[in-house]
């Protein structure tokens, strides 16, 4: 393998790692659905009381609290688990990834047009203009 990835490439190797050891019949979609959101929540427990400044500075090992970069190698270890189960997601439905995440883009480009002017900071809503509720977030739909 080249020191340039190829997407392809990973998951077909992820395909014979879990036929090599007969785990087929565990990877259906709802199980690497479920581990593809624990995996998710391990990434984000990383994060769950750390400062914006200090989530930001995660990788550079400032953002662990003294750690020497510990958070950095986890936040490595966690992003490559969500990409393997959601490749291994794909492979069984037969989803090219690619192509989902592209056309997911063209939809979120007809559906959020570039302002005509935008605006240089956005003020947050107060509390009583939002409703209570998040703003639309693209990858929701």
């Amino acid at each position: 393998m080249t020191d340039r990835h190829d997407l392809a490439e990973l998951q077909q190797r992820l395909v014979d790692f879990a036929a090599r050891r007969r785990w087929e019949p565990f990877h259906t979609p709802k199980n690497l659905a479920a581990a593809l959101s624990v995996e998710a929540a391990e990434l984000l427990e990383i994060f769950q009381w750390l400062t914006p400044e200090q989530s930001a500075a995660v990788m550079s090992g400032e953002g662990d609290g003294g750690g020497g970069g510990a958070s950095a190698a986890r936040v490595l270890d966690e992003v490559a688990d969500v990409l393997a189960y959601l490749l291994q997601f794909c492979a069984v439905l037969d989803i090219d990834v690619l192509a989902a995440l592209s056309a997911k883009i063209d939809r979120n480009e007809l559906r959020f047009p570039v302002p005509e002017q935008v605006p240089e900071q956005v003020p947050e809503p107060a509390p009583a203009e939002s409703g209570g509720q998040k703003p639309a977030d693209p990858s929701d739909e």
